[in-house]
């Protein structure tokens, strides 16, 4: 079979085709270059209008094949810019309808993590995507691609363009904060990681604030872009230790900068992973990461019906069910001595005052500068420490604390003996979630924030006792929106440890949370809509 593809979810047009074989037959692409400000989504639909009918013809040509050669029309069917989408849609639908072939929409993410497989030989990574209109850590669980981590507001390609546009770097900005920061010194800006997700409209107002206070452009440029990538691969590396893979990918047109993929790469060395990135020309949005999926889609689902090739601007990457993949993957191995290897921390078995105990060591991390570093740990280890004490007036039950090492970062704390929630929830005890809802009450209701409650964070010992661990990004606030934010970390928790129970176990959680939970409910979806898929 051989798939025509067609891209155009922002401002690059692209059309490539491919076979069933994974064999890249062509690859054309025209992007956009607006001459001011952003990318204007009527501008944008107006460039693929004028593109996409002479990249079409040009594709069939460097192929070597005449239309009549082509099975199927796959388009991006979102996520993306309306007025774009709804180009290309027409589009699509035009050149199906000519030649009498069917027709299918796929989600734009998911191209863009399929296709880094088939270039990289990848067989089942943690992906961090990372593009002008995206910023997610997905991963694949339970029959779907899972978001692991996204943006709480905007991209980090729209960050860096924004930057770019308001100090006069131009558009894209990211090409030119890299040159720069490569003579820049570090100056202090704001890290801000919510659980699995990040936050990059802080980081780039205080960006902007620093510039203008006189900073020089080159250290600002530096400490921004340090920051930011920090953030992104500190949540990778979450997803990586709560997943166990072994693989980490990166793709998105971000994935152009040199210091991302070095600190990726640190990164997935340090946690005795495998990185992988696809060549640039497949990183950047492409007609053949489109043309590639809908092969795979066709295969598993079948062609659509013309009334069902409707755009969806918000279409979630764990929307579409995955056949294809395997739920099998090799796991992490641990060195010897580590009870646990997390994302920020090496979990060792110890003595103390001949109690069993557990280490918590607070290790350095090679991707991050040695500002951003030093800062993070010592900062984390020591309000981690108060947290385990001010926890325990709650009446939440947390490891005993014993002793606190800020010179070297680590925290001695008692020895659970127990079960990780992500391995025994399930329907037949549904319960668990109600009590582990209690239980976030309790901390929220004395303004405790956990910060990253996932299943892995949790556990049940010997006398059936909830045990939450691991208050690392933990901090103190009575802000409506970060109790929701912390519970719903748990619920994408929920979801990659058990899809078909998620939502009923997250609405046990919500009960024990609060009988009157509807005020809570709206502001996590509210929350989880905010920032999604924006240009």
């Amino acid at each position: 079979m051989i798939c025509l593809g067609i891209e155009g979810t922002a401002e690059k047009t692209g059309i490539g085709i491919v076979d069933s074989d994974g064999n890249i037959l062509s690859i054309a692409g025209k992007q956009l270059y607006p001459e001011k400000g952003g990318i204007h989504p009527r501008i944008a639909a107006e460039h693929h209008a004028e593109w996409i009918p002479k990249l079409i013809p040009q594709a069939v040509e460097e192929a070597g094949i005449d239309y009549k050669d082509i099975d199927l029309i796959s388009f991006s069917q979102g996520p993306g810019l309306g007025p774009a989408l709804r180009i290309v849609a027409t589009s699509a639908r035009t050149l199906a309808l000519s030649l009498n072939k069917p027709i299918i929409g796929v989600n734009h993410c998911i191209g863009h993590v399929e296709i880094g497989k088939l270039d990289t030989g990848a067989i089942n990574p943690v992906t961090l995507y990372v593009s002008g209109g995206n910023s997610q850590v997905i991963a694949f669980e339970s029959g779907r691609y899972r978001i692991f981590g996204e943006t709480l507001d905007i991209a980090i390609g729209n960050c860096l363009d924004h930057f770019g546009r308001e100090t006069g770097l131009g558009h894209p900005g990211g090409p030119v904060i890299e040159k720069l920061a490569k003579k820049g010194n570090y100056v202090d800006l704001p890290y801000s990681v919510k659980g699995m997700d990040f936050s990059f409209s802080g980081l780039l107002s205080a960006a902007l604030r620093s510039y203008e206070k006189g900073t020089p452009i080159e250290d600002v440029c530096f400490s921004l872009q340090e920051t930011a990538f920090a953030m992104l691969v500190e949540v990778t590396e979450r997803a990586l230790s709560h997943t166990q893979k072994d693989e980490v990918m990166l793709c998105g047109g971000v994935s152009a900068n040199n210091r991302l993929r070095e600190m990726l790469n640190i990164m997935a060395n340090e946690q005795g992973a495998q990185f992988y990135m696809p060549e640039m020309k497949l990183c950047g949005d492409n007609g053949v990461m489109i043309a590639w999926l809908g092969i795979l889609m066709n295969k598993h689902f079948g062609p659509l019906a013309m009334n069902q090739t409707e755009i969806i601007q918000r279409f979630r990457t764990d929307e579409v069910d995955i056949p294809w993949v395997s739920n099998e993957k090799s796991y992490l191995k641990l060195d010897e001595g580590l009870i646990a290897k997390g994302a920020e921390s090496n979990i060792i078995e110890g003595k103390y005052l001949d109690e069993n105990i557990v280490l918590k060591n607070r290790i350095s991390k090679g991707y991050r500068i040695p500002e951003i570093d030093n800062k993070i740990r010592k900062s984390r280890t020591k309000l981690e420490a108060k947290l385990l004490s001010d926890v325990k007036r709650t009446g939440v039950k947390t490891p005993v604390l014993f002793d606190v090492n800020l010179n070297d970062k680590i925290i001695s704390m008692e020895k659970i003996n127990g079960a990780m929630v992500k391995d025994i929830i399930n329907e037949d005890n549904s319960n668990l979630a109600y009590e582990i809802g209690k239980n976030i009450f309790m901390l929220h209701n004395k303004n405790i924030i956990h910060g990253d409650i996932t299943t892995s964070n949790i556990l049940v010992n010997e006398k059936n006792e909830l045990i939450f661990l691991d208050f690392g990004l933990g901090f103190y606030s009575d802000l409506f929106e970060d109790k929701a934010v912390d519970l719903l970390v748990l619920k994408k928790s929920l979801q990659s440890t058990n899809q078909t129970l998620a939502n009923t176990l997250f609405e046990m959680v919500l009960k024990g949370y609060s009988e009157d939970n509807d005020k809570l409910i709206e502001k996590i979806k509210e929350i989880e809509s905010r920032g999604r898929y924006t240009h």
